[in-house]
């Protein structure tokens, strides 16, 4: 590339210089041709020929001397391209830097090109560039700087620039290989001159001219006239800048700084220069300053007090503003400032230069309040410029959050800007760096002030950085580079995002030691570094006074976000630097500063103060803060800032409610965050931390109630403008508070692995600030406080309000309590390992419990304080219960009996019983003691499997809640009443119980358990809560069950328990003797069960006895009879008989008694006996086995007598269902049998026989009873008894069997919701099912057994009450299953002759008769068959059984007529029916086939045995009788029918009127033509070849006279009507009925000894014919147009004609 440029410039060189250069055009061909000549294959090799060919350079040399434009361009492009590529002959560089020179005043373009060409000259050619060849290269830079063009001017000013830089480069370079190098001049220096070789020289005769020219002087070495003294001083600071080093390596370079440039420095400062050359001064100095202040030890003390000086009100802004910006710089470089200190600071005799300069700081940041916003507290700047969203954002949060009316009024636009703020404050350029500046710029007004906070903050941060690594240990670095350092003070206050904390925070994991105290530097004296550490330290002991005093105004001012922030985090870390060198005074110093600022006093004030307090005096007038000028007081300062402004600002602050905002936030979380650092080396700075996180608690708390207060006052404006911010608002002001809430946890937690003695620091702090002091002590005088311990006179107002009574502390003043309670259990909780490894007095374990005891014990405490307090310590116990459960056992010995017994400290006085106590701190003992109680229930809940020692304080405890509690000698059950504290205590005192019992009884030690019976009774006693007491119960239970899992059968012996009594049992059961402990224990269990059974509570008192029984019946396999008497005779028959006395207790009428009381009473007694029969009945034969059972039995039945004589149903029922159960296992064909003896079954005769078990008649009258269970009960008993009784019964005991279940039945009430009609009640089944079991097999009991059946078929029909009357059973059912019942007794033993002599047969069939004879009129219908088609069938049943017997003749007369006579009435109910007319045809139908058929059956059985000789002539005619009516088809008139005192048949005679209404024929007309048809018979002759026997006689003479009146009756009835109808045909039915009777008097022939012969005529068989034949002869004449019936007529005429012998 480069040898095409060069031929293409030769080429155009030639071409140009034809005409008039001979000799250019001369070389410039030979050049050519020697450039062609050339076969380089590479630039280098190019170069290389080029170099060693000097006359190649010859035309460019000549064409720049032509001073011809053309060709001093192409020239100066050839020569560019020979420096860039190293071509340029070394022997011809002067003849080179010639003509650049000549060339100089060439146009633009060759100018620019050869300012370009000088650098790479320099570069390429260093080592030949050197002495008058260097000064000829920058005399051509100087040469083209003067050129009027700005572009070259400016061109060569860098060049030249670049160039001098180039020449300390070679300095460099030179000095790397100095012993290589001979030296070939000297220079002076202070001490003589010193050998310098060449590149030092050169460099030395540069800078020294650049000095003289800077100094307007004339140079020695440089061949310049003169350089702009701006761009001198640039130079020289470009050489300080770029190679400081060398003036620290060259003497001579020193020299030069201390005789020239120093002074110059100094003077010019001292003289009213101008902006741009001061300027530059300045740099200059703060470039030696930051690099030569150790070679420039007197001039640079002189010139940091010149600087210091400077900064005097009097100087101007921007010569302020730029010393400012000097020891801006000084300040972010920590070396330095140690460096100035240690050569001046600490040196005797020496100016305290940086002592100077942090006391200016103090000056500058007071002496102009009003424009630094300096007020009570932190605001927000505000100026006419006003428009960041940030700050409008920050001070609308200030506003929302408590600090409206600081600079909240509208700023109009020409108002001054007020505050320091970034976007005001600052300069966009710094004045320093303003080298284009040749007048000063505006300067802000706030620039110095901003400038001041950062110096601050670069003075902190580089103490920080300093002193904070040198505290970490060896061993922690390296696990440090892996994870964020946990020091809290190396991150700034707002380096981390409130939304990260709590992510960091979860990170945390416990450890001992893991961050051990912080190392302090000052210890470190084998460090390379010690020195400086103590400089650190002399720094902070000697500075931070002014420092505080200046953050403390600043700290009240109104500063921006930024600058606040900054502020903050410069704070921290110097704060944290005095704590890791343990300089506490100033450490402390700061940590109150930064607390006051977090809780200002006038917020704290306005939210705590309720009233004027006292002024106390200021601590600052004798504190240790007054070395500081008196400038730490921030009223003093606002002072000059306007009186008017000021009572504002006062009255804004006190009429609106305030509260802590942001800013206070960010100092509180700075003050956490070195609490977090600094905390091992705190001690009792602690409680400033601590009371200032406890007074931001405070005014939070407090502002939060103020705001629901105040809301409604807010304007319409103000809500809208709050209510378009707030989203954004308050999730910035939550996200501030999260931080803080993080920092806090972070703090506390941090307190893991302090050692032993600084934990205590903090419980102590704790303490303290939860206000031990003020309940031991008097309240001191806030003057006698140190002001390190408190800080401010807040805590002498807090230890005021101590002193309130409970009754006017109000929340808000309790809140301070519970935040230090709340500290308390959190600083516990996060130490709990610790607390329970080191001893009690080491660990704090003793102060914590102590002070939280006094306080929840303390009556004068308020009740919320002292509900918290007692809160955080069960919350400490749980805790330290559950960590500790993985210890080895004999550590969690120790450690739980210590848990337990500070439960039982904290007990131990709220049950004093001289405690005195208002009834408001009554009430909070006992939510104190509630409190403990459910915390120890949860304990147990966690732990209680791990539990080894403390049991008999776990009884203690729960025992707490009784006020008379005396376990292990306890009073006879029942003595004494058992009284709890409170009702509200014994559910909570339950709960730890009832884990005890359901899941740790295995854990116990055995002299635990008679304390656990005697708990277990005291709870059941109680009468607070009722579903405790049944709980309870069910523990005696599972308490028995575990004692019972430990004893054998023969435990309960008399051999081990001499005596039931209590006291006794006591003694055994605390015996050494297990066996029989145990067995003391489980009956000393079932005694004080037994006392609970007596309860008054119904509920209580039945689930004792069911727990009870289930006990026995449990472990009833178990117990021998030895065991079973002693349980029957203690605690059964035991609890018998109180219950007896209770139950005649409430009986007695003295007693006003309750109803509902005395049914309670009558239910227990009911689950006794119910539970009592299951029991004996189950283990009978074991109980029967003993000796003393029939002593037992013996007592048995008389408490059944006691409790039957109380006359209850309820009772009854349950004694008779007792007694069946117990009996139903006696003397039973099983293989073990129990064996009852036969009198002592006839003791239970005897009760059973002593009658009904009715209701008293008080008990009739007040209720309505029903029996039915009771009577079901006790004819059940009977069948038990009857079953052990009847192979020797006897038949008195059968017929009072028979009459006790005859009464039963009749005295019996209906069932609810059912009724006897279709199905038997359950008495009435099992009064039949006990009449089924007797033996009939003995003499007189089958006439007794008919005789009880009969009577039970007539109750049904022996009602005297209307149908509808309710109380009473209907017994169809039980009728209709008497009926069975007796026809099965009666056949059986028809052939007995005792049935018919004793009545018993009478008595059946007379019963029968009463339904047959009532048929439809009986009231009641049944579904089933009807109770007089049961009877009919029953009744032909018996007859057809028992007839044959009576045909024998073996019955007396008397009996069989009285037989006869039941007979006929059945067979007259048969035929006959009083028909409804509501009745159904079917059925009516049905019923007639069914009267028809069973008629038929009677007839054959009683015919002809009813002609009986020895049957009254009466009975048959009651019988043909019945026929005669039941014949009729056509009901007659009442006239037609004979009456009682004229004969039968006179009626026929007698006249009678017809009639035109024909009557309806009869629903059973079929059973008329059989009554008819009946009588017929009857009175039939017999057949020819049979003679007439007397019965048959006595028949028709009954049945004759009726047959004649029946026919007579149907042919009068004719006569009548026949003549009225006219020609209408007669009814059908009537002419039916006629021609049926005709036809068979034509046919009949009848007995001649039935009926007397008509006077003067003689007839065999037609005599009824000839008592008819008046009638027959009228209707001849009626019946002349009825042929059918003249027919008939004429055929009967005939008849008696053949009679007459006509």
């Amino acid at each position: 590339m480069t040898a095409q440029i060069l031929n293409s410039e030769l080429s155009n060189l030639i071409q140009e210089s034809k005409r008039k250069q001979t000799d250019l055009r001369n070389a410039a061909e030979k050049s050519l041709d020697d450039l062609k000549s050339l076969r380089a294959t590479s630039e280098a090799q190019l170069a290389t020929d080029l170099s060693q060919r000097p006359n190649f350079i010859t035309p460019f040399i000549i064409a720049c001397n032509t001073k011809n434009a053309k060709f001093t361009g192409i020239a100066i492009v050839c020569l560019q391209r020979l420096v860039a590529s190293r071509g340029l002959p070394r022997s011809r560089l002067k003849e080179v830097l010639e003509a650049f020179r000549e060339a100089t005043s060439s146009n633009l373009d060759v100018q620019l090109k050869i300012l370009q060409c000088l650098p790479s000259l320099l570069q390429n050619y260093a080592g030949d560039l050197k002495g008058e060849l260097l000064a000829g290269a920058l005399n051509i830079c100087s040469l083209l700087q003067s050129s009027k063009n700005g572009i070259v001017n400016n061109t060569a000013a860098a060049t030249l620039q670049q160039l001098v830089v180039a020449v300390f480069d070679k300095v460099v370079a030179e000095d790397n290989i100095a012993l290589e190098v001979p030296t070939v001049a000297e220079a002076p220096t202070e001490s003589g001159n010193v050998p310098l070789r060449t590149a030092a020289f050169d460099a030395y005769r540069v800078f020294n001219d650049l000095c003289l020219l800077t100094e307007s002087q004339r140079p020695r070495f440089l061949r310049v006239a003169g350089l702009p003294q701006t761009f001198g001083l640039e130079l020289i600071e470009s050489v300080l800048t770029n190679h400081a080093d060398i003036f620290l390596r060259h003497p001579e370079q020193a020299n030069i700084l201390r005789a020239r440039v120093m002074p110059f420095i100094i003077s010019s400062l001292s003289d009213r220069l101008s902006f741009a050359i001061t300027v530059r001064v300045v740099r200059i100095l703060y470039t030696l300053l930051r690099r030569h202040l150790s070679i420039l030890g007197s001039e640079s003390e002189m010139a940091l007090g010149l600087l210091t000086h400077m900064l005097d009100p009097d100087t101007a802004a921007w010569k302020r503003s730029l010393c400012m910006e000097v020891f801006r710089g000084l300040f972010a470089e920590a070396n330095v400032v140690r460096q100035i200190y240690t050569l001046y600071d600490a040196q005797s005799g020496r100016k305290a230069v940086l002592g100077d300069l942090v006391a200016a700081f103090v000056r500058i940041s007071t002496e102009k309040p009003n424009i630094i916003g300096l007020g009570h507290q932190s605001s927000i700047p505000s100026g006419s410029t006003d428009t960041s969203n940030n700050n409008s954002t920050d001070q609308a949060m200030l506003e929302a959050t408590g600090i409206p009316g600081i600079i909240s009024s509208p700023i109009a636009s020409n108002e001054v800007n007020v505050g320091i703020s970034t976007q005001w404050s600052s300069m966009r350029i710094p004045c320093i760096d303003q080298l284009d500046k040749a007048d000063p710029p505006s300067i802000p007004e706030s620039y110095i002030y901003i400038l001041t906070l950062t110096c601050i903050n670069s003075f902190s941060e580089g103490l920080a950085k300093f002193i904070l690594p040198l505290t970490v240990p060896d061993e922690i670095k390296t696990r440090k580079k892996q994870s964020r350092p946990a020091d809290a003070g190396t991150s700034s206050a707002t380096s981390e995002s409130p939304e990260t904390l709590p992510h960091r925070m979860t990170d945390r994991i416990f450890s001992f030691k893991k961050n051990p105290v912080p190392l302090n530097p000052l210890s470190l004296v084998d460090n390379d570094l010690y020195e400086q550490v103590k400089v650190c330290a002399a720094i902070v002991d000697s500075c931070w006074p002014a420092i505080l005093a200046t953050c403390s105004t600043f700290l009240y001012s109104a500063l921006d976000a930024e600058c606040y922030h900054g502020l903050v985090r410069s704070f921290q870390k110097f704060t944290h630097v005095a704590g890791l060198l343990r300089l506490a005074t100033p450490r402390d110093a700061f940590l109150t500063t930064l607390g006051k600022a977090a809780v200002p006093s006038s917020l704290f004030k306005s939210n705590g103060s309720t009233s004027t307090t006292p002024t106390t005096p200021s601590i600052e007038s004798n504190s240790l803060f007054s070395n500081a000028r008196g400038l730490l007081s921030v009223e003093s300062l606002a002072s000059s800032a306007g009186v008017g402004a000021e009572r504002a600002r006062q009255a804004s602050l006190s009429d609106t409610p305030t509260t802590l905002n942001t800013r206070n936030l960010l100092c509180l979380r700075a003050l956490l965050n070195l609490g977090i650092a600094l905390g091992p080396t705190l001690d009792v700075a602690w409680l400033i931390i601590l009371e200032t996180l406890q007074q931001a608690d405070f005014v939070l708390f407090s502002s939060s109630r103020g705001a629901g207060r105040s809301q409604n006052s807010t304007s319409p404006k103000h809500e809208m403008q709050s209510s378009a911010d707030n989203p954004v608002l308050m999730l910035n002001f939550g996200a501030e508070i999260k931080a803080v809430e993080t920092a806090a946890s972070r703090l506390f937690e941090s307190t893991v692995d302090f050692p032993d003695h600084s934990f205590v620091d903090v419980l102590s702090a704790l303490c303290k600030l939860f206000g031990s002091d003020d309940r031991s002590t008097a309240e001191t005088s806030a003057g006698a406080l140190s002001p390190v311990a408190r800080g401010s006179e807040r805590r002498s107002s807090y230890s005021h309000r101590r002193i309130h009574s409970i009754s006017t502390a109000s929340p808000v003043q309790n809140q301070e309590d519970f935040f230090a309670l709340a500290k308390l259990g959190d600083v516990a909780s996060i130490n709990i390992d610790r607390l329970m490894a080191s001893r009690p007095e080491i660990s704090g374990w003793t102060i914590l419990t102590s002070e939280i005891i006094t306080a929840m014990t303390s009556t004068e405490i308020a009740s919320p304080v002292r509900l918290r307090t007692v809160e955080v310590l069960v919350r400490i116990v749980r805790e330290a219960a559950t960590t500790t459960s993985s210890l080895p056992n004999e550590e969690r010995k120790a450690i739980q009996w210590r848990l337990l017994d500070t439960f039982r400290r904290a007990l131990e006085p709220l049950q004093h019983e001289g405690r005195e106590a208002s009834v408001a701190a009554s009430a909070t003992d006992i939510d104190v003691h509630k409190v403990i109680l459910e915390g120890f229930q949860n304990i147990l809940e966690q732990c209680g499997e791990t539990l080894l020692s403390g049991w008999d304080i776990t009884f203690d405890i729960i025992g707490s809640v009784f006020i008379q509690a005396d376990s292990v000698n306890p009073a006879p059950i029942g003595s004494r009443p058992v009284t709890t504290r409170s009702a509200r205590l014994v559910r909570s005192a339950f709960g730890p119980l009832q884990l005890i019992c359901s899941d740790f009884l295995s854990c116990l030690p055995g002299s635990c358990f008679l304390v656990l019976v005697d708990t277990l009774y005291k709870f059941c006693s109680q009468d607070d809560d009722l579903n405790i007491c049944l709980t309870t119960v069910t523990f005696f239970w599972v308490l028995s069950d575990f004692i019972s899992s430990r004893t054998d059968s023969s435990t309960l012996g008399p051999g081990l328990i001499t005596s039931t009594e209590e006291q006794a049992l006591v003694e055994t059961a605390s015996s050494e003797d297990v066996a029989a402990s145990n067995a003391a224990l489980w009956m000393l269990l079932l005694l004080r069960l037994t006392t609970v059974t007596a309860d008054d509570r119904l509920e209580l008192r039945n689930s004792a006895i069911q727990t009870l029984l289930r006990i026995f019946d449990a472990y009833g396999d178990q117990l021998s009879p030895e065991a079973w008497s002693m349980c029957i005779q203690s605690v059964i028959f035991k609890m018998f008989s109180s219950l007896e006395g209770r139950l005649r207790a409430i009986s007695d009428s003295e007693n006003s008694v309750s109803e509902k009381e005395k049914s309670a009473w009558i239910e227990t007694a009911v689950v006794v006996l119910n539970g009592v029969s299951d029991l004996l009945s189950t283990y009978l034969q074991a109980i029967s086995d003993h000796a003393s059972f029939s002593n037992s039995w013996d007592n048995l039945l008389g408490h059944f007598i006691a409790l039957l004589e109380n006359e209850n149903l309820d009772i009854n029922t349950a004694v008779f269902k007792a007694l069946r159960q117990i009996l139903s296992h006696a003397n039973t064909e099983s293989d073990t049998p129990a064996k009852i003896d036969a009198h002592l079954i006839d003791k239970v005769w005897n009760l059973w026989s002593r009658g009904l078990p009715l209701a008293s008649s008080e008990q009739q009258l007040t209720a309505k009873t029903n029996n039915q269970a009771c009577l079901v009960a006790y004819v059940s008993a009977l069948q038990e008894i009857y079953r052990l009784i009847q192979e020797k019964i006897e038949v008195e005991k059968i017929q009072r069997m028979l009459d006790l279940l005859r009464d039963a039945i009749q005295q019996a009430n209906t069932e609810t919701y059912s009724a006897d009609v279709e199905y038997l009640t359950s008495l009435q089944t099992q009064v039949l099912m006990s009449l089924e079991m007797i033996r009939t097999d003995i003499q007189g009991v089958p006439s007794a057994m008919i005789i009880q059946a009969s009577d039970l078929i007539a109750l049904a029909f022996q009602r005297t009450e209307p149908v509808t009357t309710k109380g009473r059973p209907t017994y169809i059912a039980l009728s209709k299953a008497s009926v069975l019942l007796l026809e099965s007794l009666t056949t059986a033993h028809a052939s007995s002759l005792h049935i018919y002599t004793s009545g018993s047969l009478s008595r059946a069939l007379e019963s029968l008769s009463k339904p047959i004879t009532l048929k439809y009129t009986f009231p009641i219908a049944t579904k089933s068959l009807p109770p007089w088609q049961q009877a009919t069938k029953t009744s032909l049943a018996i007859l057809g059984a028992v007839l044959p017997t009576l045909a024998k003749g073996e019955v007396p007369a008397n009996d069989v007529r009285d037989i006869w006579r039941h007979i006929v009435v059945i067979a007259n109910g048969i035929t006959s029916a009083s028909v409804p007319s509501t009745l159904p045809t079917s059925t009516i139908q049905s019923d007639q086939s069914f009267d028809i058929a069973s008629f038929i059956t009677l007839r054959t059985l009683i015919t002809p045995a009813l002609g009986n000789p020895l049957i009254p002539d009466k009975t048959r005619r009651l019988y043909t009788e019945s026929l005669f009516h039941t014949s009729f088809i056509h009901a007659p008139e009442p006239d037609d029918l004979p009456q009682q005192s004229s004969e039968l048949l006179a009626c026929l005679a007698a006249p009678r009127k017809g009639r035109t209404v024909d009557p309806a024929p009869s629903p059973r007309a079929k059973m008329a033509y059989l009554c008819l048809d009946t009588l017929f018979a009857l009175t039939a002759a017999p057949q020819p070849d049979a003679a007439s026997t007397l019965p048959h006689v006595k028949l028709a003479q009954a049945a004759a006279p009726y047959l004649i009146l029946r026919a007579g009756l149907a042919l009068k009835t004719y006569i009548a009507d026949q003549p009225l109808r006219g020609r209408m045909p007669q009814p059908l039915s009537q002419r039916k009925e006629l021609l049926c009777i005709l036809r068979r008097l034509v046919e009949l022939r009848c007995e001649p000894g039935a009926i007397p012969d008509t006077p003067n005529v003689e007839s065999e068989g037609r005599r009824h014919l000839h008592r008819l034949f008046p009638l027959l002869g009228r209707m001849v004449r009626v019946a002349n147009r009825d042929g059918e019936v003249l027919e008939w007529v004429g055929r009967a005429l005939d008849v008696v004609g053949d009679e007459f012998g006509i």
